[in-house]
């Protein structure tokens, strides 16, 4: 095993797995009735060999007879697809590709108006053309891709995209629409390759691209501005790519050019779906599985070391590096467009907020002095800007609450001022800045309440800490408690021996001057009373040296204003790491994502539950039901979706009767077949089953069209499922005749629900003959599941 070479290793794994695959390939095949009738032919030296169309049937010494055994490739099997296509598969592959641009591009632009998430999704694609940050739960690559078709389609950006408002004269949404809906239109081909890559007839390899050009539910979806199509599309390619990297994987040798080509455009493909939505993450995982299973028997095969170790740093590179790298790029992309200020840079930090164009912190005095009307923010991340309000605490000391609060509010704002008997004229006496050291008072702008401490009121949550509180102070004898000493612990931009406080650069701690305990905030949050708001304390410290840069009691002036201070541009003295800001936007969106939760307590005729999608039980309107409006509805082909949760539901249990079976050495049933079962199809039931399952343990609101990606994987194992039966029945007599059949069902099955695809503009009642199910609120509304 350690002395076999790499080139001898890949002979004698090329030469055996060749005879096998072919010979198998070629019975089943020839049985079937697919290709033409045998013949005879003639090898590249000549020599006669019995042919099954135009694939001759492969022995050892014809395999030994090819240009090279460890150049055998897909190529001269009889169900194999290798990187260049035959004719037939041209042909097929251009006419299934036509009637997918007929079906989704079919009077596209009928509705007028912002339907559905086009309000969401044509907003972000406009925020890109005139560069406004915002903020949203899903990786920006999709909606990049939304961008390019408005500017292609001559927007400028200035269209809202507000729901049901007509679209104006100068946007050209038919265009849009059109370009979004390529990617739907990609699907139907995609599916007949990946199933050619899986030993599927060219006949059962046609139907299941029928499968998905004859869906209602997924021709719909493409024929509107979402993220749903380039979501589809990049999970689409992600599985041709893996099933053609395993294919050439599998027959052909490794480390050559188109071993190296299938591989990386495996993870560019994982790359992309990842950055389009984050259950891109079900195809990583489901990539990663069939690699493991892949690495494992190459280990089980006794493969030398050294050639080991190529294969797994070969995974390493292209399965999660390129998709990482692919991942960064688009929110690199993503930052660069997005330079100005908008309605989502505030869920980032002060610093890149700092560096947008128009944003207020980019703009502000850059030393803070006396007088200053300013917004302490808390350096421990979450918890927000010191805030206070008129809600008092309802035990304790009974005065103004002060908390933290994560958004932009007025009730931040707090006056910066000399300490309490030390008479000022902020706006007649000589500007003096704040240095370390200094004694200050930190009064609330609105209600005039000072920031205040005592040791004899406890924290309500925090008990060891001490109760923060604001109180308009008239008692001469309670006049230090709201005295505090200002701690530089860091100056980011100017270094260590600057000693005033800087906005934004400057962090400090607030230490109280009568008990020597520090301001501090943590991750616990207040009750109801306290509107769930971060609790802070304050930190006993009485020998003064505890905690000296723990997170949770430093502080740094966010914002302030001086009408007597010239304002600077601080993007000068504030840096801003692009990967700390990514990391913080994952964040900020897995926050917003979990903050998705439905309300069980309001009806919704668009929600649905995971247990509900695969049996169509309810469709979902995606637009206003009036008599005279265009309505549309998100309804699947039935016929499809029923039979593909059959195959999808009962396929673990042909697994468990395979090995049952085995175990019981029934003829036929053989430890071979099993894996070859398992090969050509884990990854269209594992991409069911992963992109379907998680949906059970989230808690977010879910609709019927997050189970189109598992719905993709469905119906091509749907077709592999009947692939494998009429090849069997009856020696495979009837496979093109079941093909053609099937096919001319489906289709008039989608035609028969086409007024819901394609718009229907009369009373709904009028399709009332089109409710197959009582749950169906076709033209009534029901209750949800």
């Amino acid at each position: 095993v350690l002395t076999i070479s790499d080139d001898d290793y890949y002979k004698e794994k090329a030469h055996a797995a060749a005879v096998a695959a072919a010979n198998a390939t070629r019975g089943a095949f020839a049985s079937s009735g697919v290709f033409e009738q045998p013949g005879f032919g003639a090898n590249s030296h000549g020599a006669a060999v019995k042919t099954y169309g135009a694939y001759p049937a492969l022995t050892v010494d014809s395999v030994d007879d090819q240009d090279s055994p460890t150049d055998f490739s897909a190529a001269r099997l009889d169900a194999g697809v290798s990187g260049l296509l035959r004719s037939r598969d041209v042909a097929i592959t251009l006419f299934l590709t036509l009637a997918s641009l007929f079906t989704r591009l079919y009077k596209i632009g009928r509705r007028p108006n912002v339907t559905w998430d086009e309000a969401h999704f044509g907003k972000f694609g406009a925020y890109y053309i005139n560069g406004t940050f915002y903020h949203d739960v899903h990786p920006p690559l999709a909606k990049m891709l939304v961008a390019l078709a408005e500017v292609v389609a001559g927007h400028n950006g200035t269209f809202r995209f507000n729901s049901g408002k007509k679209y104006p004269s100068y946007v050209d949404y038919s265009f849009m629409r059109a370009q979004v809906a390529l990617y739907g239109v990609a699907l139907v081909p995609l599916a007949y390759l990946t199933c050619r890559h899986l030993y599927i007839s060219r006949s059962m390899s046609t139907l299941a691209a029928c499968f998905v050009l004859f869906d209602n539910a997924l021709c719909v979806m493409s024929r509107f501005i979402l993220l749903d199509e380039p979501l589809l599309f990049f999970t689409a390619m992600t599985l041709w790519s893996a099933t053609g990297f395993q294919h050439v994987n599998k027959h052909g040798r490794a480390f050559t050019l188109r071993w190296w080509r299938w591989l990386l455009l495996t993870g560019f493909s994982l790359g992309c779906v990842m950055s389009s939505k984050w259950v891109g993450l079900f195809c990583v995982i489901m990539v990663g599985i069939a690699t493991i299973d892949d690495l494992f028997r190459k280990f089980c095969d006794r493969m030398p070391w050294r050639l080991y170790g190529k294969h797994w740093a070969a995974r390493a590179a292209a399965l999660i590096a390129v998709p990482l790298a692919v991942y960064v790029a688009c929110f690199w992309v993503h930052f660069q467009l997005l330079y100005r200020a908008g309605p989502g840079d505030h869920k980032l930090s002060a610093k890149f907020q700092a560096h947008l164009r128009g944003n207020r912190l980019n703009t502000q005095p850059y030393d803070v002095t006396y007088g200053a009307y300013m917004e302490l923010r808390a350096v421990f991340n979450g918890p927000g800007l010191l805030h206070s309000h008129v809600h008092r605490y309802p035990s304790g000391s009974h005065l103004q609450q002060v908390t933290c609060f994560p958004h932009r509010d007025k009730n931040n704002v707090w006056q910066l001022q000399k300490a309490r008997g030390i008479g000022a004229n902020y706006t007649l006496d000589p500007i003096e800045f704040v240095q370390n050291g200094d004694i200050v008072q930190i009064v609330h702008n609105t209600t005039g309440a000072a920031l205040r401490a005592s040791k004899h009121v406890l924290a309500p949550l925090t008990t060891s800490h001490f109760e923060v509180a604001a109180e308009n102070i008239t008692d001469t004898s309670e006049a230090g408690l709201s005295d505090w000493r200002v701690e530089i612990v860091e100056q980011q931009h100017s270094g260590s021996r600057d000693k005033r406080v800087h906005a934004m650069t400057t962090m400090f701690r607030l230490r109280h001057r009568e008990t020597g305990c520090l301001l501090r905030v943590g991750s616990r949050h207040l009750p109801e009373w306290g509107w769930r708001q971060s609790e802070v304390t304050c930190l006993p410290d009485k020998s003064g040296k505890k905690n000296v840069r723990s997170k949770d009691v430093l502080w740094y002036v966010e914002h302030n204003r001086n009408k007597r201070m010239a304002k600077d541009d601080l993007s000068k003295y504030v840096k801003s790491s692009f990967f700390v800001n990514m990391a913080q936007l994952n964040v900020e969106m897995a926050k917003t994502n979990n903050a998705l939760w439905p309300d069980s307590n309001k009806y919704s005729t668009l929600e649905s539950r995971p247990l509900s999608w695969p049996f169509l039980i309810y469709p979902m309107r995606m637009v206003g039901w009036g008599d005279k409006s265009i309505k549309f509805y998100e309804i699947g082909n039935p016929l499809l979706w029923w039979a593909s949760a059959i195959v999808c539901i009962v396929y673990p249990f042909r697994l468990l009767l395979w090995i049952g079976c085995i175990r019981r050495q029934r003829p036929g049933w053989t430890v071979k077949g099993l894996l070859e079962l398992w090969d050509n199809s884990k990854f269209l039931w594992g991409g069911w089953a992963l992109h379907y399952i998680p949906f059970f343990l989230m808690g977010r609101v879910t609709y019927i069209h997050h189970y189109l990606p598992a719905l993709y994987f469905g119906l091509l194992l749907l077709a592999y499922e009947l692939d494998r039966f009429f090849v069997r029945w009856r020696k495979g007599r009837f496979l093109v005749l079941a093909a053609w059949a099937i096919g001319f069902v489906v289709c008039v099955v989608f035609l028969y629900f086409a007024p819901f695809t394609y718009g229907w503009e009369k009373p709904a009642k009028l399709l009332a003959g089109r409710r197959w199910l009582r749950t169906w609120n076709i033209y009534e509304d029901l209750n949800a599941l």
